[in-house]
């Protein structure tokens, strides 16, 4: 797959604003699913963007930088762990990517969104593995990305024991191996295994990822 703007370009020849959007979070048993929704200015094209998984994190912080101060808006927001596990996570993954819409100062046009259809009045369109798909998309996950991991370093030094800085609140071995003896904090999501024991465990490297 590559990433590039096939999918913006005729909704920006017609003079029609498009926004990414995209979330981060999903399969970590710690904290929010942080989303971002990124309107990219077809006159300034940033080089580089991709699927925030695919990025180093000083590549990443690069790319955010260079996105909040050229892209032609750009809105954060979040659903915490009770909310996930209130509604669960697919929906709360939604919720948040609704809200960073709603937070931008101008409505799009035309949206794309990560794999999901929102409940957004506008024209829309969900492409699967859209963040390495689609420039807009990818801008998105790389803002919620970067937003979401300071702030997991800063939940760190509230509980240490977790490592959250290194795992990001992902399953990886140490952090199981803290839940097991600690027990959950009160932002863990008691409806993720292990933390709920109906589902199904899922490890992850100590990078945190899949």
């Amino acid at each position: 797959m590559r990433c590039s703007t096939q999918f913006e370009k005729d909704e920006w020849n017609a003079g029609r604003l498009v926004a990414g959007v995209d979330e981060v979070g999903r399969g970590a048993l710690f904290g929010p699913v942080v989303a971002a929704a990124v309107v990219l200015n077809p006159e300034d094209r940033i080089r580089g963007l991709n699927d925030s998984k695919l990025l180093d994190a000083p590549e990443r912080e690069r790319l955010n930088r260079h996105i909040q101060k050229r892209a032609l808006a750009w809105a954060v927001a979040a659903a915490d762990a009770a909310c996930i596990d209130a509604i669960n996570i697919l929906q709360a993954s939604r919720r948040a990517m609704l809200a960073a819409l709603q937070l931008l100062p101008q409505a799009p046009d035309f949206v794309l969104v990560d794999a999901v259809t929102l409940e957004w009045p506008g024209r829309q369109q969900a492409l699967i593995h859209g963040d390495a798909r689609s420039a807009s998309i990818a801008a998105a996950s790389i803002v919620a990305k970067v937003h979401r991991d300071a702030l997991l370093c800063r939940w760190d030094t509230v509980f240490p024991a977790y490592r959250l800085a290194s795992n990001k609140g992902y399953g990886t071995p140490h952090h199981l191996a803290a839940i097991e003896r600690w027990g959950p904090s009160p932002l863990h999501r008691r409806s993720f295994a292990p933390l709920n024991p109906g589902e199904e465990p899922q490890l992850f490297d100590d990078a945190g990822q899949g």
